[in-house]
């Protein structure tokens, strides 16, 4: 288990003694009941070939990866917005797939930020580890990396109130309406993930979002209230190919806020971003695969307080941290008025919660909120392992 004094002073912004496992292997994968995987047994794409070794701090291949991070990481002339810019940051966004603005979070909402991510990092972090490691992996991960949504056993943290006060912002909301335009949009979900000192691997490229066809009428709707203009086949109602990647384009099923608890750094694992990703109708490449450039494609000189707002299709991975600071990204993920038509919505906003929160926020939080009196099942029990994951939101 990992030590109390490790735990005890956690913060997600300063340099801590949790990480740097030894005894955890690289690429090392568990299953839903914690068992390790061989080699032969893991998810193809999954894991770095080219990570070093040893989760050491000091040692040799780390210390030659931290060098070239140090040299050559970060995306080359990444733009920052202000949270005044806001059609700015919403052609950026529809140019690249994501776009970054700082000063989303005043000191105040960031250092409240900022003790909830470490809160419900413990409650992960405080479960035993097995056969010498300090921390149990969560299944399908790669190690000292964790989801707080995927850890969560309600697959949300919409129950805790920190997350929720972040719903509608006065720096965040304005973007978000001209994101989406007219016809609105709501709250799907909030979470985030993190890594620990130590996550030596390159997570894969991979897209949080994928197309589906036939697009409904009210998607249409929507790409024609942004600008779109309906073309159609000669002699058919249907919409020609330019149209409809227009549409895909201009028209994004999901988007996350990810909010930055630390600045990223060339050593921190700060997240990395493909541009122009976000309508590719191809995966991106394997592991083995990746060009440097993609690995080092990353947000490095984004501050704390600022946030990533992102389309979900855009490839995107977490990248090696081999500093002494957890990098903790917490989110709120928002869809289109027209994904009621084609999504399940979980209700794991308590009513509570969702009371306590500004007009505009419970209207868009409102195919989140359970009924009253109703404690949404799983929400507070954080474990890195689904089966008791499920095992607590099917006693709850």
């Amino acid at each position: 288990m990992a030590a109390e004094t490790e735990l005890d002073g956690l913060t997600v912004h300063e340099e801590t003694p949790v990480g740097w496992c030894a005894r955890t292997e690289a690429n090392e994968i568990v299953d839903e009941e914690g068992r390790r995987l061989g080699v032969e047994e893991r998810k193809p794409g999954i894991v770095d070939p080219r990570s070093p070794i040893r989760r050491v701090f000091d040692d040799p291949e780390v210390v030659a990866l931290r060098e070239h991070l140090r040299q050559r990481n970060g995306l080359s002339g990444l733009e920052i917005c202000e949270p005044a810019e806001v059609e700015r940051a919403a052609r950026i966004f529809r140019r690249d797939g994501f776009v970054v603005v700082r000063d989303l979070l005043d000191e105040e909402r960031l250092a409240r930020f900022r003790e909830g991510c470490a809160r419900v990092l413990r409650d992960i972090l405080q479960i035993p580890g097995v056969d010498g490691r300090k921390y149990l992996n969560e299944n399908g991960r790669l190690p000292h990396r964790y989801s707080y949504g995927s850890s969560s056993a309600s697959r949300q943290l919409l129950h805790d109130p920190v997350w929720a006060s972040m719903i509608d912002l006065p720096t965040t909301t304005p973007i978000l309406s001209e994101i989406f335009g007219p016809p609105g949009y709501v709250v799907a979900g909030s979470g985030g993930d993190l890594c620990l000192p130590g996550a030596v691997e390159y997570q894969h490229l991979h897209s949080d979002g994928r197309e589906t066809s036939p697009f409904p009428e009210s998607r249409i709707a929507h790409g024609e209230s942004l600008g779109v203009e309906l073309a159609r086949r000669t002699e058919s109602t249907e919409l020609d190919t330019q149209t409809q990647r227009m549409i895909i384009e201009r028209t994004p099923p999901m988007v996350t806020i990810n909010f930055l608890m630390s600045d990223l750094t060339w050593e921190n694992g700060p997240i990395r971003q493909i541009p122009g990703t976000h309508a590719a109708a191809f995966s991106p490449p394997a592991p083995e695969d990746e060009p440097e450039w993609m690995r080092l494609s990353t947000l490095v000189g984004a501050p704390a307080g600022a946030g990533v707002f992102r389309d979900n299709r855009a490839w995107h991975g977490a990248t090696p941290n081999l500093s002494r600071q957890v990098r903790a990204m917490p989110n709120v993920e928002y869809a289109p008025a027209w994904a009621v038509e084609v999504r399940e919505f979980l209700q794991t906003m308590p009513h509570e919660v969702f009371v306590s929160l500004s007009p505009h926020a419970q209207h868009i939080s409102r195919f989140q909120k359970a009924p009253p009196g109703v404690w949404p099942a799983g929400a507070g029990v954080m474990h890195p392992l689904a089966s008791k994951r499920k095992q607590a939101a099917e006693s709850g």
